[in-house]
């Protein structure tokens, strides 16, 4: 049998048919897991949606609901791309992380600022899955030659990456501090309890503010945490197979 170093050798000359064609399968594979688990996360946040607490968060939970469908036909074009039939396979990690998300709602109280907490908690827990996801795909695409796929998918990481850097902002701009408050007053409760504490009033569109605090909301384009290259992929980003 031949080397490790023989064999990738062979695979990168185009003479490795055996390594190619496991490499493709193994693709295809987490491609279907990856199209199942951008379906369930349509649902998880639309319900993910329906349990905040405050507008930013249920609007931030909205507005990735609508990017994760543009993502499922994405992935659609990805298949055709590399002529595969679309199909999918059942995920185990994100049926768990979508169990995960729904303790969360089980285990606070509705209204309260510490669901919002949770459920952000949650929300990134999924999105720094598809971020491995993706990016270990990337990195399978561009090996065997598929620079449409991988163009397609890298799209789709960066859109995984902003939404991560999102909910960081979220919550470090007032959710983590209101919701640490929040237990500290517990004999409080319900709405009262955020008007009275934080002088919060409510705009027109009937999104919350305080005059206390300044939220740069979901649609700043402020960094928050930040990837390098190595964060991106199971495969270990810049190491070559």
């Amino acid at each position: 049998m031949a080397s490790l170093g023989t064999q990738i050798a062979n695979f990168f000359s185009g003479s490795d048919n055996d390594t190619r064609e496991g490499l493709n399968g193994l693709f295809i594979n987490e491609l279907r897991g990856i199209y199942y688990a951008e379906k369930q996360a349509v649902d998880a946040l639309g319900e993910q949606a329906d349990a905040s607490t405050t507008d930013e968060v249920r609007n931030a939970f909205l507005q990735h609901q609508e990017e994760t469908r543009g993502q499922v036909a994405r992935l659609e074009d990805v298949f055709r791309s590399v002529g595969a039939d679309v199909d999918d396979k059942t995920c185990a990690a994100i049926d768990g992380l979508v169990d995960d998300a729904q303790t969360v709602v089980a285990n606070t109280e509705s209204g309260s600022l510490t669901r919002d907490a949770g459920l952000i908690i949650a929300g990134q827990k999924i999105e720094h899955h598809e971020i491995a996801a993706y990016g270990s795909a990337v990195t399978l695409a561009k090996v065997l030659g598929y620079s449409d796929a991988a163009r397609l998918l890298q799209q789709t990481l960066e859109e995984e990456k902003n939404t991560d850097r999102k909910l960081t902002q979220l919550a470090e701009s007032f959710i983590n501090q209101r919701a640490a408050s929040e237990d500290d007053n517990s004999s409080n409760s319900g709405s009262t309890q955020y008007a009275d504490q934080y002088n919060t009033s409510v705009n027109a569109d009937g999104t919350r503010y305080s005059d206390n605090t300044t939220s740069a909301g979901y649609g700043s384009t402020t960094s928050g945490t930040g990837y390098t290259s190595s964060d991106d992929s199971l495969l270990g980003g810049s190491r070559s197979l």
